[in-house]
């Protein structure tokens, strides 16, 4: 099984934080809200820490799998508000994740995603 598919099974186990060890070390995350990625195993642990703690109910129900990558549709709540979205996953040459890009739909639940992941990246104090 490769990277992407141990990251789901380990998602899907509520493993969330756990997952990210199937990251390469020099990851690049792309998030739906921030122009910047995040870049570095740490600072997408960090990361990954609080949506662990923001993301209500997350599951996955879809999957799209190519020879470039794959493509994981996921649905959530964050504060009551029902998310919907998808991680589009690559992996490098040595077969880990070396890109995690995250697409969110409708606007208002892009809008309260990013408020809450700011705040926790304050809390934790990832970000200033």
């Amino acid at each position: 099984m490769n990277a992407a598919l141990r990251f789901k099974a380990a998602v899907e186990a509520g493993d969330i934080v756990g997952a990210t060890e199937f990251f390469s070390d020099d990851i690049t995350f792309h998030s739906p809200v921030k122009f910047h990625p995040f870049e570095g195993i740490d600072t997408v642990r960090a990361l990954f820490r609080v949506l662990q703690r923001t993301f209500e109910d997350f599951r996955y129900v879809g999957q799209y799998d190519g020879p470039a990558g794959h493509v994981l549709h996921f649905r959530t709540a964050v504060g009551g508000r029902q998310v919907e979205g998808i991680d589009l996953i690559e992996l490098d040459g040595e077969g880990r994740i070396g890109a995690f890009t995250v697409m969110i739909r409708p606007q208002s639940a892009l809008t309260a995603v990013g408020e809450a992941i700011l705040a926790g990246l304050v809390a934790d104090g990832v970000v200033p």
